[in-house]
């Protein structure tokens, strides 16, 4: 009797810890099936990638881990959000979020080394790119239908985006290099985040759709960042001057696509400009 009531409860308990194992296996699947869980999981990834790349410092190392974090962000964006991308597979939806964590990244090595610093950062990074997914999942989706939150899903892409622009202007003027170096860089930042800026106004499929705006317009960086290669300030203040043109130019040409430049529009615009100007002028050693 002894040896089969052993035996019988070897096998209730067998049968229970498989049953606790499909349960465990059952809630782990519900809980990826969820997209926000999904992007949870991603961010928490590519913030503890941010976290230890600080092994590398400012150089050909640390842009190479830069840019491995940007190709990473990217492709768990896309697994994330394989469902609604499938429908409306867009190139345009992955340029924002490979500059944001590559920007991020670069930027990061400039950074004092310090672990409050480091948090710091880190938890920055994080907050900006869960919200970066949120608004680009709000993009796919508006590309097939119509959405009310597409209007905040803009503003936070125009956010990340100035945030993005500062860190990568920083950077290349920190590198002190030459000036053909200093304004390919200049460029590449600019048409890369200003086609992003004019795609999210249009939703346009097609990458070439306003490559003759985005031309012009990073054309017009690149002739401002070449003056500012010569200017005598630091470089956070320059980068913040560009910033500020950069946003002034992409604002205005955004607002023209959806129609609405409206004189009070315009000096909205206008006195951003005239207010980086002047903490350049302020700030620079004559």
């Amino acid at each position: 009797m002894q040896v089969k009531t052993t035996i019988s409860r070897f096998f209730k308990n067998n049968l229970r810890r498989r049953a606790e194992v499909r349960s465990g296996f059952a809630w782990v699947i519900s809980f990826l099936q969820g997209k926000r869980q999904r992007y949870i999981i991603a961010v928490c990834f590519l913030t503890a990638l941010l976290y230890f790349s600080s092994w590398f410092r400012l150089g050909q190392s640390g842009f190479i881990a830069s840019f491995f974090l940007g190709l990473a962000t990217g492709a768990l964006f896309f697994i994330a959000n394989f469902q609604d991308i499938r429908g409306s597979f867009s190139i345009s939806l992955f340029v924002l979020p490979f500059f944001y964590s590559f920007s991020c990244g670069i930027f990061y090595s400039l950074v004092p080394d310090r672990m409050l610093t480091r948090i710091i950062m880190t938890s920055f990074y994080g907050l900006g790119l869960y919200s970066l997914f949120l608004s680009q999942n709000i993009f796919t989706v508006a590309s097939i239908r119509t959405i009310a939150l597409l209007a905040s899903a803009k503003t936070v892409s125009l956010v990340l985006t100035i945030i993005s622009y500062f860190f990568l202007i920083n950077v290349t003027f920190s590198l002190h290099t030459q000036l053909i170096t200093s304004g390919a860089l200049v460029f590449a930042a600019s048409f890369f985040l200003i086609h992003h800026s004019l795609w999210v106004r249009t939703l346009n499929p097609l990458p070439i759709a306003n490559v003759l705006w985005t031309t012009t317009l990073a054309s017009v960086m690149l002739e401002i960042g070449l003056i500012m290669w010569f200017w005598p300030s630091s470089p956070t203040i320059v980068a913040l001057f560009l910033t500020g043109i950069f946003y002034t130019i992409v604002g205005l040409t955004g607002v023209w696509f959806e129609k609405r430049l409206f004189r009070s529009v315009l000096w909205e615009y206008i006195w951003v400009s005239i207010t980086v100007f002047f903490i350049l002028l302020l700030f620079t050693s004559w």
